[in-house]
Parts: C-alpha cells; structure tokens; sequence
C-alpha cells in the first residue's frame, strides 16, 4: 500500500540488542499527514534497520509517498497494529498543463464558417385540426 503525504513529526530513534540474535537493532516512527482534500489523514509508520534509516534519510517537512506493509501482533493479551514502510519516494508535484504557444495558435486562423441551413421545426407543421393544443 501507498500513502503520500508530508513528514510533520519525527520522533527519536530507538535501538537495542535483541535478545534472540544479540544483534543490534535501531527504528525510528514518523507521523505523515495526508495534503490533499478537506479532512486530512494522518498515519504513524516506522522504518526498521539503520542502514534503511541512512538511506530514506527521512526529514520533517519533507513531501513523501511511503510504501508501506502493516501486519498486527499480540503482546501481553493486547494486540497492536504495526505499520512498517519498506520504500520511500519524494512525492511528485501535481504537473501543470502544458502551456499552448500564443504565436502557433494565432498563426493557423480557423476557416469561415458557413453557415448552416436552419433544421425543420417540428412544431412548424401544418396544424392538426383534431387537436385542442393552441400551438
């Protein structure tokens, strides 16, 4: 899944040693909020591994589009819902419509037009004298 928004809070890296392995860990979370429409979303991801922290390199402000997986897992009775982004994209400006040059359209006028015969009026016709209608 996708979700392109802009970076509004950072919060501070967390690391440790897992008790599994014994190799170091570190992740950091990041709120985005959607930009467009009236009632904007707002999404808490986080990004595991240092050497993808290095490499999104993720700032607040920036304007981002996140592809993200979620899954859920159950600690202590209570489960919690885990966001983690595997790639990140600088978000792209919505693209203005290409400008027509003035010189290109002013050189080509439009031929004359003719004018068109008027169609046949249905309501013309010769009048009914069966019926009560007045047109």
């Amino acid at each position: 899944m996708e979700f392109t928004g802009r970076i509004i809070k950072a919060m501070e890296p967390r690391g440790g040693v897992s008790a599994r392995t014994g190799n170091p860990w570190k992740m950091q979370d990041f709120v985005i909020e959607e930009t467009m429409g009236q009632f904007p979303k707002r999404m808490v991801f986080n990004v595991f591994g240092e050497d993808n922290l290095n490499r999104f390199n993720i700032q607040e402000g920036q304007e981002l589009t996140v592809s993200f997986d979620i899954n859920a897992r159950e600690f202590n009775g209570r489960w919690y819902n885990d966001v983690r982004v595997w790639n990140v994209v600088a978000a792209q400006p919505a693209a203005a419509p290409a400008a027509q040059p003035v010189a290109a359209t002013a050189a080509a006028p439009f031929p004359p037009a003719q004018p068109a015969a008027p169609a046949p009026n249905a309501f013309e016709a010769a009048p009914d004298e069966s019926s009560d209608l007045p047109f």
